[in-house]
């Protein structure tokens, strides 16, 4: 709908309005304080609208659509060229012969090269008036494709190169408009998506913090999220149409499904339960867009294990209130629900940070008060939002009778994600049963 998809653009920050000497973001966040900190802050502010607006951009748009249609800008090209680039170092960097129980020790000379040539590669990136940013972008394009000590790859790693995009586009090397934005995920992502597939497959890197059976899948997040709103307003494409292989390569949720399908053994519901449940079990594709856009804030964003490594500062602003961690832990320790989130207008948008939204997947029992929404619309609130623990997925990982491990009820809450208009979506219908 348009009036979902009139969202404001993406901020510029001019590289003069940055405090110098230029200090490159670090990983900040050590505590669960930390984490709902961060979820007040511009930064975080700023990647929700980034998310969104690339999630709007792409609806209804398959891949590889605008190949022949469209010219990329050369900010694009230029971008593809970096990763191809990166992924044919894979091929002079073979795989180690000998056995290797936890991935393959040549993983590290890859990530060795990387992170010897990342500032000469950023630099021959950026164009001349960006040159001085390339310190602030160099920790999120090095944490964007695994660890090099653990041999391991997780949706954080994914996350950092999400912010890396993002905060390409506060520089305006990327421009925030809606062409821009869907070649950000349908052709930057994408590329991005094969250079993963490919150290995946050559180094058997190990999943960062999977859930096992339990998790919605072992690597990635974000081909789920843009995927499905690829198809969000399809008049005839169901979920369950992921349950009858081969999949057309149309969309990045075919993709996704369809690795999963090369690459595990043994029945879909078994080792894949999440995905299965959305399958058989929520009607329209719209409700799972919403449904991930949650689930990504709850289990991704809102998750101290997966942010914990990214750096934090410079561009994506770390911009907390001297005591206010410590002002939080006081109140939780006095049995208060949550706190005040300042009302302070954002210094570049105007706008106040996000509402509050409710953790994906929960049945209405289970459910709640989750932690400030990520998507919770754009308008100036200054009322009290609650940092209550998140819910857990309603099979944990690891947890739960064996036997039950293809029953996964992915009840979806009554969203409180408004639209850009500000009007709050409707109840979505009563998906309790199982299937």
């Amino acid at each position: 709908m348009a009036g979902e998809r009139s969202l404001p653009p993406l901020p510029h920050i001019l590289l003069s309005s940055l405090p110098h000497p230029l200090v490159p973001p670090r990983p900040q966040i050590k505590s669960e304080d930390d984490v709902h900190a961060w979820h007040r802050t511009r930064g975080y502010h700023n990647y929700g609208l980034f998310l969104r607006r690339l999630n709007e951009s792409v609806v209804g748009h398959d891949l590889g659509e605008d190949s022949e249609s469209e010219g990329h800008s050369e900010a694009v090209d230029r971008t593809i060229t970096m990763l191809a680039l990166l992924e044919s170092w894979v091929d002079d960097i073979p795989p180690r012969p000998t056995p290797q129980r936890f991935g393959n020790l040549a993983f590290r000379d890859w990530g060795k090269r990387l992170e010897e040539q990342a500032e000469t590669i950023l630099q021959n990136l950026l164009p001349p008036d960006l040159q001085d940013t390339v310190p602030l972008l160099t920790p999120y394009f090095l944490t964007s494709f695994g660890s090099f000590t653990r041999i391991d790859y997780g949706s954080g790693h994914e996350l950092s190169f999400a912010l890396f995009m993002m905060c390409l586009t506060l520089l305006r090397f990327f421009q925030p408009t809606p062409r821009e934005e869907r070649h950000l995920v349908l052709r930057v992502f994408e590329r991005y998506l094969r250079v993963i597939f490919k150290l995946q497959d050559v180094y058997k890197l190990e999943p960062a913090g999977s859930h096992g059976v339990w998790g919605l899948d072992d690597f990635h997040f974000l081909p789920y999220l843009w995927g499905s709103a690829q198809v969000r307003d399809h008049p005839t494409l169901q979920p369950s149409s992921v349950l009858r292989p081969p999949l057309p390569p149309t969309n990045l949720y075919n993709i996704a499904i369809s690795r999963i399908f090369t690459t595990k053994y043994g029945p879909f519901h078994e080792h894949s339960s999440q995905l299965h449940s959305i399958a058989s079990s929520v009607p329209h594709w719209r409700k799972v867009n919403q449904g991930m856009i949650k689930m990504y804030e709850a289990e991704v964003l809102a998750k101290r294990v997966v942010v914990q490594h990214v750096p934090m500062g410079g561009l994506l602003e770390w911009d907390v209130e001297a005591g206010s961690v410590t002002a939080t832990a006081r109140e939780n320790e006095n049995g208060a629900v949550g706190v005040a989130r300042t009302s302070r207008p954002n210094a570049h948008t105007g706008s106040a940070p996000l509402g509050s939204t409710q953790a994906p997947w929960a049945t209405s029992s289970t459910l709640h008060t989750a932690a400030p929404g990520l998507l919770g619309g754009l308008r100036h609130t200054s009322s009290p939002a609650p940092l209550n623990a998140l819910p857990p997925l309603r099979m944990s990982h690891r947890a739960g009778n064996r036997a039950n491990a293809g029953i996964v009820q992915p009840g979806f809450p009554n969203s409180t994600i408004p639209n850009a208009s500000g009007a709050k979506m409707g109840p979505p219908p009563d998906l309790s049963h199982s299937k």
